[in-house]
């Protein structure tokens, strides 16, 4: 019986996934149990993945993907513990098929053993200390090194590193403190710092000695913080590792998901969770609040703030839990739970003060993962609608929040609803930074701006291929419309692009491409089969995402490695980075099918030749976009230069060249930013977002090609 037909409520989805946080769920280490994660995966890879590669195939890129996992910056293991986990992967496809796991179990031993032993070298390092002026460099790309051989080179290493980060620190500290003294003296003369010579074989470079103390001690802390950390690590995390290894060898959109990660995709594909509303973070072994989410909970309360340090956790009646020097996912678990409950939170105030604060937990809607839309008159008097998409979103579970379940298309149906009320007479879609979603509303949200016909055609792996179709005839929109793409649109974003592009139903504006990811998963829930196969009852197995299906344009064309071109191509801070499809381990390759037969947009569609040309012009004259180019231009410069000098007179000449160059182009504000969120970190609010489109350069080109070609006989600015 095939896994997808078990699986009968199975989930089509498609977007590139994100960091976060979860429940922690505690799972009892039980070898029967990851054996049969094991077998699930061993047999049901290979059966369902598009590929269809064997596990014969897939071996040795599972052993890489594991080790780069394990030690991905190569500051641990020695070249002798990667030829013994290798000798170990010989037999990986073996035991896979056999239940045998050895290299997870060998792994954690060697990685741990070696994690002790740079505990040592850096209290060692600290404790001698580091000369400033020594003319040292530091690769900093783990593609340009190897392995450590001995010892020796691999306490050499963490010498360059930690004494980088001191350098680093020590500068910050005495910015702080030249900022500080300059306003407490307000602009009096400064008591000299007592300083010192740290003479060694460089130039001898002077620092404060107190400052440079107050940095040894704070890299110090730290390190050692995060070196313990590390080996909190228990033996099922080194287990989902390698699971996950195995099944992103068939690709780099297939993963294992233990149950904390599933949760992660669930809030990111919903939009909310059940919890008090706060945005934590970890700060050297303590939980503090980065922010507090408007509307949630704890911003209701009024009591917590950001800031505060959270220092142990009580449901009601309970005894308090410690959460100090606790992995900030296992915290995270304590402070969530089920809406209506009560939490205590035992916490310490910025100005040590200390204070127990109660909160009824709620449902948290995070609103950033929600549709955005307002309308503004541009200066030739049309106004023009602006909608925001940061996700096709879609809740897979609902029941979980007392709210009704919400998805893109309908928040889309309404924000376009309020676009006709406004009389809007164009749109602005952007789709910047939209990872995909939901394969569903990819084809529902392009229907609204068509009168039907086929959206996306779709393949499996057995080569059978299915048009999904616009079956709805209204159009929700009929206006000239302009759509936003960067190199993170991907996925279910490249559905639409593709298909308003195929139609010549809207301008596509963006960098030279988009992600380029044209593979449909289907997420499969590994306890669903227990009772099926007359298993146990186990703890939580997790789920497997898996890539069953490629799409396609209706022209024929894959968006897979190659992505969709926009018509028009203008500059983004973004063109140096080599980020994409075709840059993944493992992706599949571009090709194509038959076009299928579709009829285009009979109204108002853009004259794309004179866009580029009308497009090109502006770009040239805008000083906003040459600043982008300019920064671009810098970006590459320093992404390619990864051997660093590391000694304090160049680290300072780098951070005075990047103060300089912040300082130039306005400290990187919303122009580079990330459209969406105000500068208080607060979600926008309608005057928020237009002070942000207002200063938006691709806004701006958008609203000057709407104005030329879609209304010809306004007059136009000729300049940005």
């Amino acid at each position: 019986m095939r896994w997808n037909r078990l699986l009968a409520s199975g989930l089509l989805i498609l977007f590139l996934a994100e960091p976060g946080y979860a429940k922690f769920v505690p799972i009892r280490f039980d070898v029967s149990r990851n054996r049969l994660i094991e077998f699930m995966l061993s047999s049901q890879l290979p059966a369902e993945h598009f590929s269809r590669k064997s596990l014969a195939d897939v071996a040795p890129a599972a052993f890489d993907l594991y080790l780069r996992q394990l030690d991905a910056r190569k500051r641990f293991l020695l070249k002798a513990d990667v030829r013994e986990l290798r000798a170990l992967a010989v037999h990986l496809a073996d035991n896979l098929r056999r239940g045998r796991i050895v290299l997870p179990d060998r792994g954690a031993a060697l990685y741990n053993r070696q994690v002790r032993k740079v505990q040592g070298m850096v209290d060692q390092l600290m404790k001698t200390g580091f000369d400033p002026g020594r003319r040292d460099y530091l690769e900093t790309d783990p593609k340009k090194i190897d392995y450590a051989a001995t010892e020796a080179e691999l306490r050499d290493r963490w010498r360059r590193i930690l004494k980088m980060q001191v350098m680093e620190t020590y500068l910050g500290l005495r910015e702080q403190e030249k900022k500080k003294s300059s306003a407490e003296q307000n602009k009096k003369e400064k008591k000299s710092a007592e300083v010192r010579q740290l003479k060694g074989r460089g130039a001898g470079d002077v620092v404060d000695q107190a400052l440079w103390a107050q940095a040894m001690d704070k890299v110090h802390e730290r390190t050692q913080h995060y070196l313990h950390r590390l080996l909190l690590e228990t033996r099922q995390d080194h287990y989902n590792r390698y699971f996950d290894a195995i099944a992103r060898a068939f690709g780099p959109h297939t993963d294992y998901m233990a149950p904390a990660s599933r949760e992660d995709f669930d809030i990111h594909m919903s939009g909310f969770l059940d919890g008090i509303g706060a945005l934590l973070r970890e700060d050297d072994g303590h939980i503090k609040v980065m922010r507090i989410i408007p509307g949630s909970a704890a911003a209701r309360q009024g009591e917590l703030q950001a800031e505060d340090t959270i220092l142990a956790v009580a449901e009601k009646g309970g005894t308090p839990v410690d959460i100090s020097d606790m992995r900030i996912r296992e915290a995270v678990s304590y402070i969530r739970g089920p809406k209506g409950t009560e939490v205590s939170l035992t916490v310490r105030k910025p100005d040590g003060t200390k204070k127990i604060i109660r909160i009824i937990r709620d449902v948290v809607h995070i609103e950033a993962t929600y549709v955005k839309s307002t309308s503004f008159v541009d200066k030739q008097g049309n106004r023009l609608g602006y909608i925001r998409i940061p996700g096709f979103y879609r809740d897979f579970a609902p029941g979980k929040s007392d709210d009704k379940p919400r998805n893109v298309t309908d928040d889309m149906r309404r924000a376009l609803h309020k676009m006709k009320e406004a009389k809007v007479r164009g749109l602005i879609l952007d789709l910047r930074n939209n990872g995909g979603g939901s394969l569903a509303d990819a084809v529902d949200v392009s229907g609204l701006f068509l009168p039907g016909g086929p959206v996306v055609q779709v393949k499996n792996s057995r080569g059978v291929i299915r048009v999904l179709e616009d079956e709805d005839k209204n159009v929700s929109f009929s206006g000239p419309m302009i759509v936003l793409v960067n190199k993170f649109s991907a996925s279910a974003s490249e559905i639409f692009a593709a298909a308003m592009q195929d139609y010549g139903r809207a301008l596509i504006i963006g960098g030279n491409h988009t992600h380029g990811k044209g593979t449909v998963q289907a997420l499969m829930d590994l306890n669903r089969n227990l009772p099926i196969l007359h298993l146990k009852k186990y703890d939580d197995l997790g789920a497997l995402k898996v890539t069953i299906q490629k799409f396609y344009r209706i022209n024929g064309e894959s968006t897979q490695y190659k992505g969709v071109h926009p018509d028009v191509v203008v500059p983004t801070v973004l063109d140096f980075l080599k980020s994409g499809e075709k840059y993944l381990d493992y992706s599949l390759p571009w090709d194509q099918v038959k076009a299928v037969p579709y009829k285009r947009w009979s109204g108002f569609h853009f004259n794309v030749a004179a866009a580029r040309r009308l497009g090109e012009k502006w770009v040239a004259a805008s000083p906003a976009f040459k600043k982008i180019k300019e920064e671009s231009d810098r970006a590459k410069i320093r992404a390619e230069k990864t051997r660093l000098p590391d000694y304090l007179a160049a680290v300072e000449k780098e951070r005075r060249e990047l103060i300089a160059e912040r300082k130039e182009d306005g400290g990187n504000g919303t122009v580079f930013g990330k459209l969406g969120v105000a500068r208080n970190g607060k979600v926008p609010g309608k005057k928020d977002l237009q002070e942000q489109l207002a200063k938006d350069p691709f806004v701006q080109v958008s609203v000057y090609l709407m104005d030329d070609l879609a209304f010809p006989r306004q007059s136009i600015v000729k300049t940005p």
